[in-house]
């Protein structure tokens, strides 16, 4: 598969409701980890065999909570260009997470969003 889906993200209005929830639900390890920003800490979630995630403070005044799938890209400012030509929105335009690789976030012409992903090369 060429473009698999990497991460998943929950941005949450309740970040202590929703690690509780989760953590009796399922068997996933959930690592808190500092954000170099206001935003607070970022939970790590680890799920064993799959693509893993993480759990946020949500940071868009007024949005409910959400789950954001993230989907591998081997360039991302080429998948932008391409996202723009198919009349995708730039909702969060490429960013740089230190150390780990460039995120971007685009909502389709239908208003779904979805989560670019590109790694740093080792």
């Amino acid at each position: 598969m060429p473009n698999p889906f990497v991460h998943v993200e929950l941005a949450t209005t309740h970040v202590p409701q929703a690690k509780a929830f989760y953590a009796k639900l399922f068997d996933w390890k959930l690592t808190d980890l500092p954000m170099p920003s206001a935003a607070g800490k970022y939970t790590a979630v680890q799920v064993g065999d799959g693509p893993g995630g993480g759990m946020m403070k949500q940071l868009i005044p007024g949005a409910g909570s959400a789950w954001m799938p993230y989907v591998f890209v081997p360039d991302i400012d080429v998948s932008i260009k391409k996202a723009k030509r198919l009349r995708a929105k730039i909702k969060k335009d490429v960013t740089e997470v230190p150390g780990m690789g460039w995120l971007a976030i685009v909502e389709d012409p239908t208003g779904a969003l979805i989560g670019l992903w590109e790694p740093m090369d080792d």
